[in-house]
């Protein structure tokens, strides 16, 4: 017994003493397995008159041997960790750009007033929906009331996607000129009540300037409800303007044409110091519109708004040129955070 004690003990010191996964297998095949050192202890028990003896001494190599093959996995998972860890240090590689705090990123001047339009509209009562950029004619014109020779839909302005559509008729899907398409879908789609704002990317044919960018952003509202009148057009836009840009800031309406609306008017805006600035269209929407919607504008009226989100952006931060915008200048986006 006292040889099969000093035969474990012996094991279990070298084995807590490896430094490394070879040393371990190199003391496995010493200890373990049939050839081992422990079980070649076996071989003695004949020489042991008393059959209690024989079945102690048995259990006994039994349990170091149990005890050792339980080290040896232990050392071999220990070490072959740190054998890892030590090879990922060494071959770590150092990426930083910089050596100090990292700045954190923040949305795009167009996406924060975007972000900002819909949590006004949103608290005033109204929905956020969303429509496809790739339209189809009859929703991007027809629909509200640009029939076929409309200046709108012809070249000079449109995108046109080369594709062809279900119906045959080539020039039939477009680029959408404007979010108003998001109007007639909701219509649609849904029963009045309906008070939503429709923000989105839109599409023309514009030569970048100061002013104008071939793909540009736009929110459009539509109300369409029983009893809706002009006073609730201007009482919209009064709220908005002073929930979006301040108490001290007021709003108009001039008379003007769209074919969607009827009547139809420009909204201006007054700044602090008393100037006016135009700020979007809006107007009745038409009973053309209203029936292409599948709404009977006998029992049903209604009032739309739309302006540009990139114009809100630059008169509220007083931006010069709208290309700076899209310019990808770190000097010019770090401005706004």
């Amino acid at each position: 017994m006292s040889d099969i004690t000093a035969a474990r003990d012996a094991a279990l010191s070298d084995i807590a003493q490896a430094t490394s996964p070879d040393d371990v297998a190199t003391l496995t095949a010493r200890y373990a397995g049939k050839k081992g050192e422990l079980s070649g202890l076996k071989k003695q028990l004949g020489s042991l008159e008393s059959i209690d003896d024989k079945k102690a001494a048995g259990a006994a190599i039994n349990e170091a041997i149990a005890a050792v093959d339980a080290a040896l996995a232990t050392q071999r998972i220990t070490l072959a960790t740190a054998a890892t860890a030590a090879r990922v240090e060494s071959e770590r590689l150092d990426l930083t750009e910089y050596v100090g705090k990292p700045a954190r990123g923040h949305a795009h001047l167009v996406t924060q007033a975007w972000e900002r339009l819909e949590d006004v509209f949103v608290g005033m009562g109204f929905r956020v929906a969303e429509g496809p950029e790739v339209e189809t004619d009859w929703h991007n014109f027809e629909a509200l009331n640009m029939g076929e020779g409309h200046p709108a839909r012809g070249e000079f302005d449109t995108l046109f996607v080369d594709h062809s559509p279900p119906d045959g008729r080539p020039g039939s899907t477009v680029l959408r000129t404007h979010t108003s398409p998001v109007q007639i879908r909701t219509m649609l789609t849904e029963e009045p009540p309906i008070y939503i704002v429709a923000p989105g990317r839109v599409f023309r044919r514009d030569t970048p300037d100061a002013t104008h960018m071939p793909v540009f952003h736009q929110i459009e509202g539509l109300v369409v409800d029983r009893d809706i009148s002009m006073a609730d057009l201007a009482g919209t836009i009064d709220a908005f303007t002073k929930a979006f840009f301040g108490q001290n800031w007021n709003s108009r309406l001039r008379p003007s044409y769209f074919p969607f609306t009827e009547p139809s008017a420009e909204f201006d805006i007054q700044r602090p110091d008393g100037s006016w600035i135009e700020l979007g269209g809006c107007g009745m929407v038409h009973p053309n519109v209203l029936t292409a919607g599948g709404i009977d504008p006998e029992e049903f009226s209604g009032f739309a708004f739309g302006f540009g989100i990139d114009r809100m952006a630059i008169m509220r931060h007083g931006v010069a040129d709208i290309r700076e915008m899209f310019a990808d200048d770190l000097r010019f986006t770090e401005q706004f955070s």
